[in-house]
């Protein structure tokens, strides 16, 4: 049974930073695709980024990342603590959100790596506030 628990999310000022983290607890393969969502109020599930961990023969490490977040929001895996994080800098104040960890244990990351029905393992969400 794989479980995903972020840490507390928290605030900061727009143009400042924040670090999200996801620990997974349980057994997973390295044909994972790990994902951060968000979700603000009145609005739909939104992918944010996505990273896939694999051997190099099989594409080594292949990231996705929402076009509002490319260049500010960092996503990366760590191995050996099974924790997945998520880097926010230059927080803007439409990143304001729940924001979700998600796990698709069936494959590495593709192009539809953004659709949230791909994914079966969801942590239970963490709040990110972002001030003027």
């Amino acid at each position: 049974q794989v479980r995903l628990a972020e840490s507390a999310g928290g605030s900061a000022q727009a143009g400042g930073s924040l670090r999200l983290s996801c620990v997974v607890f349980g057994s997973v393969y390295s044909r994972t695709c790990w994902a951060w969502f968000r979700q603000a109020p009145g609005k739909e599930r939104e992918g944010v980024a996505s990273i896939s961990v694999g051997p190099a023969y099989a594409g080594g490490i292949t990231e996705y990342y929402a076009d509002s977040v490319k260049g500010r929001f960092t996503i990366s895996r760590d191995n050996a603590d099974d924790t997945v994080y998520l880097q926010l800098d230059r927080l803007k104040p439409e990143d304001a959100a729940q924001y979700y960890c998600a796990a698709d244990l069936r494959r590495v990351c593709a192009d539809d790596w953004s659709d949230p029905s791909k994914y079966d393992y969801w942590g239970p969400g963490t709040q990110v506030t972002v001030s003027e």
